[in-house]
């Protein structure tokens, strides 16, 4: 088998994983700027910038037989693998010619966790002994030694191992060959040693070790786990693990099996929400169980996350942008970092007008039913049903700031008091890591 044709092979296969945020663009055809070249994808840096990585399995041979995977046991299907030297010129030669700017490996476990483990540390070692210097992602390998893990760790930018499905449960009946304890050892290893070797006050600082960091990837609708479950896991395994990132990936069809969900398209609105509600944990001081409770364990599908909560929450409303901290703002709906960290500035130089909080990057149609500012605040009074309505643009959406107040319109009816704003967000509920 021709290069080429392992190539074709093993990016396929490896399309299915999300932890490296895919673009997934089929590409328009053409002579040039094709984007959809066979392992080929595109990820997105910390401060913004779009880069290419070639993402590709070590092989597609694999002893597992899990059920919702392409590459499992049980499928038959082209299988290939590529030697670590294969891989190392391949990638060095993309990268020369300006196709990709880093690497994401993963693999199937052929043979051994240790034999493919050392296979993918391999191929990475080369790649360094050849100068290069690019971003490089490397799945750790479940059952694989430790002193694998720290050979990759001081190799590679990033690593991850997927725990893919998110109870113990799912897990046998899906993947009877991996087991919770398996996953999440190399994954507490790995962030162990990222938390000792990184003391600043040390005099000689030792040599990068998964620089960064550490994410793993959640699929989504392949098992009946509530949303309320996925996020308390989440929320878990960012305190617990540290993690960089936790990914969702909505589960994809391509697999029949007995015990799989008969779905004609993967439930991509589901893994747009649960990635919302990742967003407000992870950067407005939401804990899971804000998100969610036992009385709504699934996110709202016609709602952003943000919104619903609020609607749940009316007690916390209005918020006075002249006078409220940085948590309660952030915690308004179209009230993002920055336009919060915005109006925090702009107030200090004088009293805020509606346009002004517009012009801090608020977004005012969702914004408007929220807060109050100079004393108007037009959603005090209307019943959660309104504000949904007026949030979906339905017919009975509410009077927007801007409207302007007429002598002959009818008297406002009885306003709620004032309430009082929370100063500080309340700290996350600590849940233990268990599957």
């Amino acid at each position: 088998m021709d290069l080429m044709e392992k190539l074709k092979i093993l990016g396929d296969s490896a399309k299915y994983d999300a932890s490296c945020a895919s673009s997934g663009s089929a590409g328009r055809g053409g002579s040039f700027g094709k984007t959809a070249v066979p392992g080929l994808c595109h990820t997105w840096s910390a401060d913004g910038r779009c880069v290419s990585l070639l993402k590709v399995l070590m092989t597609n041979k694999c002893m597992y037989h899990c059920a919702y995977c392409v590459n499992s046991a049980l499928r038959d299907c082209p299988r290939a693998e590529f030697t670590p030297r294969e891989l190392c010129d391949l990638t060095v030669a993309f990268y020369k010619r300006n196709y990709v700017e880093g690497l994401f490996l993963s693999s199937g476990i052929a043979v051994s966790p240790n034999r493919t483990m050392a296979n993918m540390v391999e191929t990475v070692r080369l790649l360094r002994a050849e100068g290069f210097g690019g971003y490089v992602h490397m799945k750790s390998i479940p059952g694989a030694d430790r002193a694998l893990l720290d050979e990759a760790a001081l190799l590679c930018d990033r690593m991850s191992v997927n725990i893919e499905l998110p109870s113990q449960k799912s897990l046998l009946a899906l993947a009877p060959d991996k087991s919770a304890k398996a996953i999440l050892d190399p994954m507490g290893y790995v962030a162990g040693q990222i938390f000792e070797r990184r003391d600043p006050r040390a005099a000689h600082q030792p040599p990068p070790y998964a620089p960064a960091g550490q994410s793993t990837q959640l699929i989504v609708g392949a098992t009946p786990e509530s949303d309320r479950s996925i996020l308390r896991l989440s929320e878990a395994l960012y305190r617990k693990y540290a993690l960089k990132r936790v990914y969702f990936s909505a589960f994809m069809p391509v697999v029949a099996h007995p015990l799989l969900p008969g779905i004609k398209q993967p439930p991509l609105l589901r893994e747009h929400r649960l990635y919302q509600a990742d967003w407000l944990m992870r950067f407005y001081g939401f804990s899971a169980e804000e998100i969610l409770d036992d009385a709504h364990p699934q996110l709202d599908e016609q709602l952003d996350p943000k919104c619903a909560w609020a609607l749940r929450n009316p007690q916390f409303f209005p918020v006075d942008v002249a006078t409220a901290p940085l948590g309660a703002l952030l915690r308004v709906p179209g009230i993002g970092q920055i336009s919060a960290r915005r109006i925090l500035s702009a107030r200090r130089y004088g009293g805020l007008t509606l346009e002004d909080v517009k012009r801090c990057g608020t977004v005012m149609k969702r914004a408007q039913y929220f807060i109050t500012c100079r004393g108007r605040a037009p959603g005090i009074g209307a019943s959660a049903n309104t504000l949904r309505a007026a949030l979906l643009g339905g017919a009975s959406a509410l009077p927007s700031f801007a409207s302007q107040v007429s002598l002959f319109d009818p008297p406002p009816g009885a306003a709620f008091p004032q309430l009082q704003l929370v100063s500080e967000v309340p700290h996350a509920v600590q849940y233990p890591v268990s599957l």
